[in-house]
């Protein structure tokens, strides 16, 4: 009988979830050495004391050199010297007391040994079936993540917002990069990451960009930027992606590919450059208010039932605009005179005490 073969399509997306462990990278736990060689050793003695009493219940099964039958110090000679490797034959311990110094003094030295040496070489091949069962584990679960394609500058001052303001866990971000430090940075974040280019299909449904509620597309070029947009939009016709562009001219491409909001980094940064020369306090006020940590930060909240029919201007609140059915209106324009049920409000939120601005 001649067994048949199927085509391996090479796509990222098709593979097992173990052929994916060094693409895909899941957040470690940081554990100091003396904790986990703690945790080691009360396996170990867990694992004695199960075998102790295995021993012991059935001793009547068991046949002693001296023919007196086992008692539980006997139990637990058999199990130290059985769990140990170490074995009994021409020379074993005849007196209690030499049994008790080997289950009390060698036991231990052996178990010792035996972690020193054979336990970082079991974290290494175990590591391996770890990785593979946390990857099937999140990518079983995954959803309503944020996807954030490029983890340099840019990319890495979009998680740390994300972060600050703490609407987004670390672990449902997904860095995806073919920088491996860029990489290494973001998993000591806490973040997942895939280590691949964004512009293939294939990378993305890996990192799972069909079920993510936003994409931030942060690459270092232009180009790059409207071909993951454009694969990006393609998979996740519902998600909200954010682009960045270096050059203005380049905006039209980035909407045309699926872009929800472009943001043009170079002309942003130019702008407030050149305010900084006449007003630079202007700028420090920007600042403050483009960092969610501290001072003051723009927020969105949906508005209360006692606000509707009012006017904006008049909460005690800085509202900024309304935002009504995905659209937003300035504060002074004449849709925002009247709020309405089921409209948002943009507004300057107070994260600490008012303090002085430092330049």
């Amino acid at each position: 009988m001649k067994i048949r073969r199927l085509p391996l399509t090479g796509l990222l997306s098709d593979r097992p979830d173990h052929e994916l462990v060094g693409v895909i990278r899941m957040p470690e736990l940081t554990v100091s050495p003396m904790r986990a060689i703690l945790k080691r050793i009360i396996g170990a003695l867990l694992a004695l004391l199960v075998t102790v009493m295995i021993v012991y219940l059935d001793r009547k099964g068991y046949r002693d050199v001296n023919g007196d039958g086992l008692s539980l110090l006997d139990s637990l000679y058999y199990a130290t010297v059985s769990l140990s490797t170490t074995g009994y034959g021409d020379i074993a311990p005849a007196t209690a007391s030499a049994r008790l110094v080997n289950v009390l003094v060698i036991t231990p030295l052996r178990v010792l040994f035996l972690i020193v040496l054979v336990g970082t070489t079991l974290e290494v091949l175990t590591e391996r079936s770890r990785q593979a069962f946390k990857i099937q584990k999140w990518r079983t679960k995954v959803q309503d993540h944020v996807v954030v394609v490029g983890f340099g500058t840019k990319g890495r001052s979009a998680v740390n917002t994300l972060l600050g303001d703490e609407s987004t866990e670390p672990g449902h971000i997904v860095v995806v990069d073919t920088d491996q430090q860029a990489l290494d940075a973001a998993s000591a974040l806490g973040l997942v990451t895939v280590h691949g280019s964004a512009t293939r299909a294939d990378v993305l449904r890996v990192a799972g960009v069909q079920r993510a509620r936003a994409v931030v597309v942060a690459p270092n070029r232009d180009d790059t930027a409207v071909l993951v947009t454009l694969t990006a939009r393609e998979l996740a016709p519902d998600s909200h992606i954010v682009a960045s562009v270096r050059e203005a001219e380049n905006v039209h491409l980035l909407k045309q590919s699926g872009a929800s909001q472009v943001v043009v980094s170079s002309e942003t940064a130019g702008r407030l450059l050149g305010i900084a020369t006449s007003t630079p306090l202007v700028v420090d006020m920007v600042e403050d208010l483009l960092t969610p940590e501290s001072g003051l930060a723009i927020a969105e909240r949906p508005v209360e039932q006692s606000e509707e029919g009012g006017s904006p201007r008049h909460l005690p609140d800085l509202v900024l605009g309304v935002v009504r059915d995905g659209v937003l209106y300035r504060v002074d324009a004449p849709q925002a005179d009247a709020i309405e049920p089921g409209d948002k409000l943009l507004y300057v939120r107070k994260v600490t005490a008012s303090e002085t601005i430092q330049r």
